[in-house]
């Protein structure tokens, strides 16, 4: 009982925690070069409308929870969830591209549709996938089918076997990417009657798995669990089918290929360090950085201290260089007499939590998510980093129960992930926990129960943010200098940002797999956050990732330069090896 105390106190207190009632939201509109007036600004829930005026700025009430969405003819339309801390939203639009609409299936839209209207809507409805006996609907096949695109498949994986591992939880992978193995999608009550998969890539049916196949000329790959939707393959399809669609599959129309993946991109090393952004950054920090003495700095400190009253992050940041200069005492001290201007502020405590983290004050951090969890008790991100401060602070049996608590939140319905991206991460970092630690959690028949078989073995890396309105670029440079990027993006992405807020994470990772050895470069390209402060971005990185050796490096990197390509930090993986 003593384990779930915390959980029993925190959860009614935080369903006390949200925000009731109207809230003004203000911003300006523009184009990515100028204002733009009479666009309209419209809520989803209140229904209150405005447009901007000739300035390209509006002022419009909304509730938490609802969508603002601003549209002009002939440009996209930007929708924006409201969060607690919504206060600015300063909104780029752009010029509607000419293509089809997204498909959008809805309870009262939903109808079956003939070949010809599929295959008219391959290209744009990612819920499509071609199979040997035409093209599948999945959403509306009988019985649940996991699906992937190819923005969602790392480029980094030696084949598809070591994605289905990565990313379709329930499904048992056996073998690698150089010998072959076998994919099994169904548990059976014998043994004989256990199959494993066969493969359909592009309408060829195999038993053996393509391990030939490029990960980066995947399109969409799914798994076929049901009977209803293996049906059509007979008695071969009886242990489930893995679906392959490849980027130069029958009828793909080649013009659509995305060119920003791992193909022709050569990286030009242009990306900026870290130490030349410092020219431009604000005075207090250049000043901190020139002083010659401790004194000096802390006179620094409390001289710009007036103008700053209001800004967190002056004060994150100052803790930081102090820290950085061996000064914890007068680093503690700043943080604890200006307190207040953290409080009932999830980005600024957010912020804090990760630059404490990089120091390794896991105490501190721990007491942050707690605070975090009841603000924010409905946002899966705040189980995620309560549960992971447990696992800093060696409390794993704590870190289990918030694991376990959010899946069982999850099935019940009192948390909602449909399209599973943010799960998938919980389920990797439990999975994770019990492989290290569950020796000393379970008991030896529940471990073989729970542990996972095969599980991925590299270089993971995790990419927290605490602002969830900001928008970047993060490009993974691999050792033959050829690039992938990852947008987070309203322009490139907004399905997921929109998920994100809906879920309530801000988190993604990469995954670098053993097999690619030798050193990467990571680097963002920072696009802003709809208002004027930075954004603080926490990286993650697991060397050995699942081995007993497992350890884990936390950089932190605040991001204010817009516009421009900013080197982060470079990995070598097997090494063990990680700098700016």
């Amino acid at each position: 009982m003593k384990k779930l105390l915390f959980l029993l106190i925190v959860l009614p207190l935080a369903s006390m925690a949200q925000e009731d009632g109207l809230k003004t939201i203000k911003g300006t509109v523009s184009d990515n070069s100028a204002p733009m007036p009479n666009v309209a600004v419209s809520t989803s829930l209140t229904n209150n409308k405005e447009v901007t005026d000739s300035n390209g700025e509006y002022s419009i009430e909304a509730e938490v929870g609802e969508t603002i969405t601003f549209t002009y003819m002939g440009m996209e339309p930007v929708e924006i969830r409201v969060e607690e801390v919504t206060r600015f939203l300063n909104i780029t639009m752009y010029p509607k591209t000419e293509r089809l609409d997204e498909v959008t299936v809805t309870e009262r839209a939903r109808k079956l549709k003939s070949q010809r209207e599929l295959e008219a809507e391959y290209t744009t409805n990612k819920r499509l996938i071609r199979t040997a006996y035409g093209i599948m609907d999945t959403d509306m096949a009988s019985g649940s089918i996991n699906m992937l695109n190819e923005d969602q498949i790392t480029p980094f994986a030696s084949c598809f076997l070591e994605v289905l591992r990565s990313r379709f939880p329930g499904i048992t992978v056996t073998g690698d990417c150089f010998n072959g193995g076998n994919v099994w999608v169904r548990t059976a009550t014998s043994l004989i009657l256990r199959r494993p998969a066969i493969y359909d890539v592009d309408g060829q049916i195999l038993t053996n798995p393509p391990i030939w196949l490029n990960v980066t000329s995947i399109k969409r790959l799914a798994v076929l669990k049901g009977f209803g939707s293996t049906a059509k393959y007979g008695m071969q399809g009886f242990g489930g089918v893995v679906v392959i669609n490849t980027l130069s599959g029958p009828q793909y129309d080649k013009d659509q290929v995305d060119l920003a993946r791992l193909r022709n991109n050569f990286y030009d090393n242009g990306a900026v360090p870290q130490q030349k952004l410092m020219e431009g950054a604000p005075d207090y920090l250049t000043e901190l950085h020139a002083s010659t003495t401790v004194k000096e700095a802390q006179k620094v400190f409390q001289d710009y201290l007036p103008k700053y009253s209001g800004s967190f992050y002056y004060l994150v940041d100052s803790y930081r260089y102090f820290m950085g200069r061996k000064n914890e005492t007068f680093a503690e001290g700043l943080i604890r007499e200006n307190f207040g201007r953290f409080n009932d502020n999830p980005v600024a405590l957010k912020s804090l939590a990760y630059v404490y983290e990089s120091f390794q004050e896991y105490e501190k951090v721990h007491e942050l998510y707690k605070e975090i969890f009841i603000l924010r008790p409905n946002y899966g991100q705040s189980y995620l980093d309560l549960a992971n401060s447990y696992r800093q602070i060696g409390d794993y049996q704590k870190a289990l129960d918030l694991y376990t608590r959010y899946e069982y939140l999850l099935e019940n319905g009192f948390m909602s992930d449909e399209r599973g991206e943010f799960s998938n991460l919980m389920n990797w970092e439990m999975n994770n926990l019990i492989a290290l630690e569950g020796g000393n959690l379970m008991s030896k028949k529940n471990l073989r129960k729970y542990a996972l078989e095969d599980d991925f073995k590299g270089t993971r890396l995790v990419f927290e943010w605490a602002d969830s309105e900001a928008e970047f670029e993060l490009q993974f440079v691999h050792p033959d200098n050829q690039y992938f990027k990852w947008n987070h993006t309203l322009k490139d992405n907004s399905e997921r940002i929109y998920d994100e807020k809906k879920v309530g994470y801000s988190v993604t990772e990469q995954l670098i797999y053993d097999s690619f050895e030798g050193s990467w470069q990571v680097n963002v390209n920072y696009l802003g956050n709809k208002s004027l402060t930075p954004t603080y971005l926490k990286a993650t990185i697991y060397h050995n990732y699942g081995k007993p050796s497992q350890t884990a490096e936390i950089k932190v990197f605040k991001l204010m330069t817009k516009n421009v390509n900013q080197q982060l930090f470079t990995v070598s993986n097997r090494t063990n090896l990680v700098s700016n």
